[in-house]
């Protein structure tokens, strides 16, 4: 292997290190709140037909999240009468 490609090697592998260590550090204080998010604003995975962040099909589709601050979902009131959960729901769930 060349210096440079060792270079590039060793780049990546410091890049996926500090990614990863980041992630949880981004989400203290947070719970996963499910139901709240507009389409296409989710956070990273949303369950089936989704794939990551900003895949939800529709506005508040159950088994989507957004990250809260730790303690606010339940109390999040949305239009028709709905709230934030901590569990997915089962509704506009798009097939």
């Amino acid at each position: 292997m060349s210096n440079h490609m060792k270079a590039i090697a060793i780049a990546g592998a410091v890049a996926a290190a500090v990614a990863s260590t980041s992630t949880p550090a981004a989400a203290a204080g947070k719970e996963k709140c499910y139901g709240v998010a507009l389409a296409g604003q989710n956070d990273c995975k949303a369950g089936p037909g989704t794939t990551c962040a900003g895949t939800s099909k529709v506005d508040y589709q159950g088994n989507a999240f957004k990250l809260v601050p730790a303690g606010t979902c339940e109390s999040i009131t949305l239009p028709g009468n709905r709230k934030g959960s901590l569990t997915e729901l089962d509704r506009d769930i798009p097939s």
